[in-house]
């Protein structure tokens, strides 16, 4: 195991609840927007989690995969399920280098006719 995660997410709760003292009004205004797929729950619970895992591994965020993972596991996701969601934003990210890698080709084609 590379990292203890339930630990991780125990630290990260009290670091962020220092944050939260500090910053009120952000923190507030935070927890709204994060709650706001839920007041309409066309999604379910257990897809936004989902959803918010592929995210945080698109962003690299250990926060956010620490609490995603128990999210998801609370609301019913399975390993599968999670491996699938975890499978789409693998293909997501190599489709965007794909994509973005025209780009280069397009710095390329300048550079040749400067």
């Amino acid at each position: 195991m590379m990292l203890d995660w339930n630990s991780y997410r125990k630290h990260l709760a009290q670091r962020v609840g220092e944050i939260s003292k500090l910053s009120p009004e952000i923190a507030r205004s935070y927890r709204e927007l994060s709650q706001a797929g839920e007041k309409s729950n066309v999604l379910g619970a257990k897809t936004r989690e989902l959803i918010a895992l592929a995210v945080a591994v698109t962003r690299q965020c250990d926060g956010c995969i620490a609490v995603h993972t128990e999210a998801a596991l609370k609301n019913g996701a399975t390993r599968e399920e999670i491996a699938e969601a975890l499978g789409v934003a693998i293909a997501v990210n190599a489709g965007a280098a794909l994509v973005y890698s025209s780009r280069v080709m397009d710095a390329i084609s300048d550079s040749s006719t400067a």
